[in-house]
């Protein structure tokens, strides 16, 4: 029976269930974190997450797909402590996040840097899948990039680095993306080039627009549109996204989305409370709550919210026999 790594262990896919495919628990930098603490409650955190998280079970998910990797403050340690107090599984990454340049760490080794070598990226990603992560049990299940304004070489790297991953693991790619710039189509034509089945890639934040042709072109390619940013209605107003998601199951492609908010309980981006003035929509249950009830109005049908929520994701990190 497959099984798909979560923070608890591995989980059979079957019994996923309902699915936020984009969700984190916290995204910090942790260089800022340790060296001004005063900036970081650590126990009103925990109960704070474990709170949100609760409130998720209760309207019936069973699994969020948490891509917090290098980049976002990734800390596994602290999200196992939150998930032993909630009964939902966590599905974690492994990757790196960044717009423009590597890290300094791997500024000197690897393809293309002044000492040259294999990528060390790659040997850092594995030993996350098959090893586990930060010397836990704790495995990755996925891989997570990003590419927003353009392919710089760092992202190019990166890229490159996912896709041998993505080769030597066999498992899944999610890709942060701008489609009003059209990098989702970048990204995918970099893995395909270097021999990344696109069904196995989630272009994360394609419902940021709602040009349809755009996405279809995204669709044709072969990969899932992450439609994951309900309630960041500063990028996009919550009735325009519903829309689109509504119009692209009318066309029958229910088969080709995923949902969820790209939320958090934490990130440390915004000043306290300005999220929740700004954007009082993105949390965790705004889906349930908001979203999906105006699916349905919209003609979205249960078989098509099923398809979304539940046999998607199932299908996405089935690994290929």
């Amino acid at each position: 029976m497959a099984t798909v790594e979560t923070v608890r262990g591995p989980v059979p896919v079957e019994d996923l269930g309902t699915v936020l495919m984009h969700e984190h628990v916290f995204v910090l930098n942790e260089e800022i974190r340790r060296n001004y603490p005063h900036l970081w409650d650590e126990e009103a955190q925990v109960e704070s997450a474990v709170r949100r998280l609760k409130a998720l079970k209760d309207r019936g998910v069973d699994t969020i797909v948490d891509p917090t990797v290098l980049g976002l403050g990734r800390d596994i340690e602290r999200v196992a402590r939150i998930n032993e107090q909630v009964d939902l599984n966590i599905v974690p990454a492994t990757g790196l996040y960044t717009y423009n340049d590597v890290p300094f760490f791997f500024s000197m080794h690897g393809p293309g840097t002044p000492l040259g070598g294999d990528e060390p990226m790659v040997e850092l990603f594995v030993r996350d899948i098959t090893d586990g992560i930060a010397g836990t049990p704790i495995k990755a299940a996925f891989l997570k990039c990003a590419i927003e304004d353009a392919l710089t070489p760092g992202v190019e790297r990166v890229l490159h680095a996912v896709a041998e991953t993505h080769h030597r693991t066999g498992v899944p790619i999610t890709v942060h993306t701008n489609p009003n710039r059209g990098t989702g189509l970048v990204a995918q034509r970099v893995l395909r080039e270097r021999g990344v089945d696109l069904g196995k890639v989630v272009i994360g934040h394609s419902g940021d627009t709602t040009d349809l042709d755009h996405l279809r072109q995204v669709i044709d390619a072969g990969s899932y549109l992450g439609m994951d940013r309900f309630g960041l209605d500063f990028l996009l107003p919550g009735d325009e996204r519903i829309a689109t998601v509504a119009a692209l199951a009318a066309q029958g492609l229910s088969d080709r989305m995923v949902l969820a908010h790209d939320a958090s309980c934490h990130l440390d981006w915004l000043r306290p409370g300005v999220r929740e003035q700004a954007m009082p929509n993105w949390h965790y249950t705004h889906l349930h709550d908001d979203v999906i009830p105006a699916l349905r109005e919209a003609g979205v049908t249960e078989d098509q919210l099923t398809t979304m929520l539940v046999e998607n994701p199932r299908r996405y990190f089935t690994r290929d026999s």
